[in-house]
């Protein structure tokens, strides 16, 4: 029998899509240079869409309890890159807003949610049954 991998899908939202595994962001199929923290934010943004990330949450996730850094700038700064690369403005958004002195918010329609994720691994498990009902054990 085989078992499934419990990373994420493709995220899909707007002309753009995430792969959570990769790290690769395309926009209309075509790659789209990210890495690093802006990547980290998007992926935390994506997985948990119209709910607030914290500052705090995002400090713990990408600078450890020992890193010494300025946070707000590099905080800021990942937010710019992510903002240029998915086109778009903090001041009037389409995909990310920001919520002063609290986080931010993924404010898009996200495909590959729940629902997404249980229709790929339902035809994940028919593939190679040729004649049998997707839900034959």
């Amino acid at each position: 029998m085989k078992t499934f991998s419990s990373a994420p899908p493709t995220l899909r939202f707007g002309v753009f899509e995430l792969d959570p595994r990769t790290r690769e962001l395309r926009k209309k199929g075509m790659r789209i240079r990210l890495q690093g923290q802006p990547v980290e934010i998007l992926i935390m943004l994506l997985q948990r869409p119209g709910e607030a990330i914290t500052r705090e949450e995002l400090q713990k996730k990408l600078w450890p309890a020992d890193t010494f850094v300025d946070f707000e700038q590099g905080l800021n700064s990942a937010m710019k890159r992510l903002r240029g690369a998915l086109d778009d403005d903090a001041e009037s958004p389409h995909f990310i807003e920001t919520l002063p002195r609290h986080g931010y918010r993924f404010i898009g329609s996200v495909n590959g949610t729940e629902q997404t994720r249980a229709a790929e691994a339902k035809a994940t498990r028919s593939v190679g049954r040729l004649g049998q009902s997707p839900f034959s054990q």
